[in-house]
């Protein structure tokens, strides 16, 4: 998801800024090949990020089609109706963005160069992701389907990447729209190699890329020569760069949008970057090596594309680094004054201000407050698709958060995650994103105390589904699945539906009492004690008298501005 702002520089404290644009509303993928991850599947992780999206899960049913069929088409931001496309003749399964077959596809968006742009396009991004996944059993499908509409229908949508994966592949793609009147994308898609990761976060990613490797490498036949055209590029063909030549970089881009990428690289690689360099030989560096171009300061040092993690990967590993605000780094957004008295690493928007005539732009970190939906989706090659399409789905800010597994041939989505359960304007005490905005908005006020306590009851529902339990109930389906029969389908069916119902609506109960307990323990700035069986401690001649209160107070930083701006010494301590 995206929409404008304008200015160009974001730090955590925010620093002075230049007039440009850039995103404000902006989602993360991270893609994990199957060679780096701990039980070799491949992952793909995103954040869909607007302050106007609702955290539900998409889902559609496998259908079958007369002859003549119509499927409509309609903007998946805005809602606005764009037109109607031949509906084909069998579509797949799909459950939010993966569908029975182990495909997923995800998407940030970068905007790019805005004469490309096609309101006419009757093909918006999401048309785009949620057809292919209704058509596509692979990666190289979804992205012949994807290239196919536009080139038949026209791209309606700004300059996108999109995450790719199957049971085999994992791919990047950067793609954007030929302008008004003009059907058809611009578009480079790139196969991450196996045992390598890959992250995009509203900018694009693929410069240079290799023209005679259709193994590896696929791209729109015009994708050259159409800049060259239009006088944007006029080097050799082995030196051009789509990322530089249809979005250009710009402080803002690369400091509120390609530092999530570098953040996202340095946790997974434990900070050192191993690349392939032009030679396709494998060089370690550290990630500090690129912390100048994060931050914006140095554009003619760009991060490699793909890298090679440190150590195998787990979806534990790649869901927490959704959660990352750049802690421990110079972008670190809990140690300003901007973070307040509680170490709160947020800023409200707009991302901009101003003072005394000058514009300034706050940090953005992959966390973010209006998260509508996130997910982690795995493609598990070991098992039958029917069982090895699996999602952690979660709605809200990630930080604070959970995930529940969703298994993509369930036959019904869990109450509390159900389209129409509530929308962005209508509360809804069974929803699942209301319920995960209660509990974040109560840590907001008192970060640096509540959030480690949500976090703490996060990890133990998420290392106990992730480790034991979900393992545990593969094994039980696999049983059932025996040959693959129709009626062993059917059970495994059954089954795995009413896991994924279970599971969500459990945890969602569970987490409407962790927002009664935030307000019982946390209320006023105090912090009630409690026993290890997280009852809160009493005294002896009355339950409802607590005992062992305390008030933590504020972090230093915020006490030494608050007596910088105060002027006085009130009272010497002795």
């Amino acid at each position: 998801m995206t929409r404008h702002f304008i200015t160009t520089i974001c730090l955590a404290a925010a620093v002075l800024a230049t007039v440009t644009a850039t995103r404000t509303d902006a989602c993360s993928n991270v893609i994990i090949t199957h060679g780096a991850s701990t039980d070799g599947s491949a992952m793909i992780s995103y954040s869909a990020d607007s302050h106007q999206l609702y955290g539900e899960l998409y889902f559609q049913a496998a259908g079958d089609w007369k002859a003549g069929a119509l499927r409509r088409v309609d903007d998946w931001d805005s809602y606005r109706f764009r037109g109607y496309i031949p509906q084909i003749a069998r579509t797949y399964q799909r459950v939010g963005n993966m569908n029975e077959h182990q495909l997923i596809i995800a998407e940030s968006t970068w905007g790019g160069r805005t004469e490309l742009e096609n309101k006419q396009g009757i093909m918006d991004y999401g048309s785009l992701i949620y057809t292919a996944l209704e058509r596509a059993r692979t990666a190289r499908e979804a992205i012949q389907i994807m290239v196919s509409l536009t080139d038949e229908f026209g791209y309606g949508s700004e300059g996108e990447s999109f995450s790719i994966a199957d049971t085999r592949e994992a791919w990047v793609m950067d793609l954007i729209g030929k302008g008004e009147g003009s059907k058809g994308m611009l578009w480079v898609a790139r196969r991450i190699p196996d045992g390598y990761i890959c992250a995009h976060a509203n900018q694009a990613r693929i410069s240079r890329f290799p023209l005679d490797d259709p193994e590896n490498c696929l791209y729109a036949p015009d994708v050259i020569s159409f800049a060259r055209e239009k006088g944007w590029f006029d080097g050799e063909d082995s030196e051009f760069s789509f990322c530089d030549t249809y979005c250009p970089l710009d402080f803002g881009t690369v400091r509120g949008c390609d530092a999530r990428v570098w953040s996202a690289f340095n946790i997974l690689c434990d900070g050192q970057f191993t690349y392939m360099d032009e030679n396709g030989r494998e060089v370690t560096r550290p990630a500090s090596d690129w912390l100048d171009y994060a931050m914006g300061y140095n554009f003619g040092n760009p991060m490699p594309l793909f890298v090679k993690p440190s150590r195998k990967i787990s979806v534990k590993n790649v869901a927490d680094v959704m959660r990352d605000h750049f802690e421990g780094t110079p972008m670190d957004m809990t140690t300003d004054i901007g973070a307040g008295g509680n170490a709160l690493p947020y800023r409200w928007r707009p991302m901009y201000f101003e003072y005394e005539g000058k514009s300034y732009l706050n940090e953005r970190a992959l966390a973010t407050q209006q998260t509508g939906f996130w997910f982690v989706a795995q493609s598990r090659p070991g098992l039958p698709d029917v069982i090895g399409a699996l999602q952690w789905f979660g709605c809200d800010d990630a930080a604070t958060s959970y995930l529940t597994p969703i298994y993509a041939n369930t036959s019904e989505v869990p109450e509390c995650l159900r389209v129409g359960n509530g929308n962005i304007l209508k509360y809804s005490p069974t929803s699942t994103f209301w319920m995960c905005n209660r509990v974040a908005n109560a840590c907001y006020k008192m970060y640096d105390r509540m959030a480690p306590y949500v976090r703490e009851r996060i990890d133990s529902f998420e290392n106990a589904q992730m480790d034991t339990e979900v393992p545990t109930f593969d094994g039980q389906l696999l049983q059932l699945y025996g040959n693959g029969g129709k009626s062993a389908l059917r059970k495994v069916r059954k089954a795995l539906t009413e896991y994924t119902v279970n599971t969500a609506q459990k945890q969602f109960e569970a987490w409407t009492r962790l927002e009664e307990t935030l307000l019982v323990k946390f209320i006023d700035g105090n912090v009630k004690a409690q026993d290890e069986n997280g009852a809160f401690i009493h005294s002896e001649d009355y339950e409802g008298l607590p005992i062992g209160i305390t008030q933590p107070g504020y972090t230093e930083k915020w006490k030494e501005a608050v007596v910088k701006d105060h002027g006085s010494v009130i009272e010497e301590k002795k």
